[in-house]
């Protein structure tokens, strides 16, 4: 059976651009945070500093006792964000990348010879070699190759930093008795539970289980996916479309009252109606929910008809925030998510649909983007600009168009592609 996927996952991304960024950070334990507070928690660590045992997740504070000497640096996701493009470039000029999984992995298919082991392994080390001319030393990545998807990833988690492990169909399924369920992906806690309540406890014993019991086990087709996964069959990675998307925000102190916590939700509605354009998809419902100190979390919902027009939007929030607890409790988080995303070719046009509305919405789209995202706002959010910056979260990379605060700078040319028969040292 032919390896057919190829895997790039790099180590401690955040960390490790900071790392390439400023050398005075390099061979030395660093911490990025959201914010420079002693109560946040760690998004990533150099491996410097996991050697101390901190991680992500990991409060400052308590990092700062497991590693003497951590240089704790706020995050810049903009700069993360177009490293991760470079990144992709880099990448694409070895190999064609097939899709993007988050801001830190990427696939590439493999065709023709390059599904032989000796030739997959020369293009692995030769991606790794052109990340290290054009983009630095300091940004490594492990690489994975396998049959498919899940055992690529798994088989670039084996082996960190700067790892390169394969795995050929001749191997399985023993090569995989003595991991772990949960170093599979898709595997979390509450699978681990109950796969356990199925009577499988090991990885051997998922290997050895029939397609029946392991789609009981997942109560869904997926069980069946991974039974032929883990034989190195051709399956794709299973991932529905996107259905939801939103944004939420932890409140300062300054902020832990109703008059901002409000302004803080238009703003963060008024990003994700840009980012539903941006996409080209309609929403059909709007969720809102805050959780406050002390107090129980509230959540309303409202769905509507289909609609990416800021103002409707604006005009469903208004009516959803009347109907808050009136208890008085302390806003902590406020979050906001669009529900029910319809493409838009998929959408039936009102025949009474505003038409001004929606040039007036491509032209604050267009400045936006153009200019900065906060150059032309609805009112709502104007005490609020400084408030919900750019956060990466794990399978969603953000888009600088719509999410940068900054002014965009024009993007260098993408580099030729080299071609697979040009390949070759």
């Amino acid at each position: 059976m032919p390896l057919r996927a190829l895997i790039v996952d790099f180590n401690s991304f955040f960390a490790s651009v900071e790392q390439q960024m400023r050398p005075e950070l390099r061979g030395r334990p660093v911490a990025v945070a959201p914010v420079k507070a002693e109560t946040t928690s760690a998004i990533a660590a150099s491996y410097e500093a996991k050697a101390f045992g901190v991680k992500t997740g990991t409060r400052i504070a308590e990092a700062r006792r497991m590693c003497p000497g951590l240089i704790v640096v706020q995050a810049r996701p903009p700069l993360y964000v177009e490293k991760h493009e470079e990144l992709v470039e880099i990448i694409d000029s070895c190999m064609h990348v097939e899709k993007t999984w988050s801001i830190d992995e990427m696939e590439c298919d493999l065709t023709g010879v390059w599904r032989e082991r000796e030739k997959a392994v020369e293009l692995a080390h030769k991606i790794k070699r052109t990340i290290a001319e054009q983009a630095g030393d300091y940004l490594r990545c492990s690489i994975g190759i396998a049959p498919n998807h899940l055992l690529a990833k798994l088989a670039s988690d084996l082996q960190k930093p700067d790892g390169l492990v394969v795995i050929e169909e001749h191997e399985l399924p023993q090569r995989l008795h003595g991991l772990k369920l949960q170093d599979f992906s898709g595997i979390s806690h509450a699978m681990e539970a109950r796969l356990r309540a199925h009577g499988i406890a090991t990885v051997e014993q998922m290997c050895a289980a029939t397609k029946e019991e392991l789609r009981a086990a997942w109560e869904s087709v997926t069980g069946e996916w991974m039974w032929r996964a883990l034989r190195g069959e051709n399956v794709r990675w299973l991932h529905g479309e996107n259905r939801t998307m939103g944004h939420s925000h932890v409140l300062s102190p300054a902020q832990r009252n109703d008059t901002a916590a409000r302004a803080v939700m238009h703003r963060l509605l008024q990003k994700a109606a840009m980012r539903l354009r941006k996409i080209q998809h309609f929403a059909t419902g709007l969720a809102v929910s805050v959780k406050y100190v002390n107090r129980p979390r509230w959540r309303e919902s409202m769905s509507f008809q289909e609609s990416q027009d800021t103002l409707e939007l604006l005009h469903t929030l208004s009516q959803l925030w009347e109907r808050r607890p009136t208890h008085g409790g302390a806003p902590l988080l406020v979050g906001v998510s669009l529900y029910g995303l319809t493409p838009e070719q998929s959408v039936t046009r009102s025949l009474f649909a505003d038409e001004k509305r929606q040039k007036l919405n491509s032209a604050l789209d267009a400045l936006n983007a153009g200019l900065g995202k906060n150059t032309v706002y609805f009112a709502g959010a104007h005490t609020a600009l400084d408030a919900a910056p750019m956060r990466i979260a794990f399978n969603r990379i953000p888009d600088l168009d719509t999410e940068n605060d900054e002014k965009p700078t024009p993007k260098p040319k993408s580099k030729p592609r080299v071609e697979e028969e040009d390949f070759g040292d």
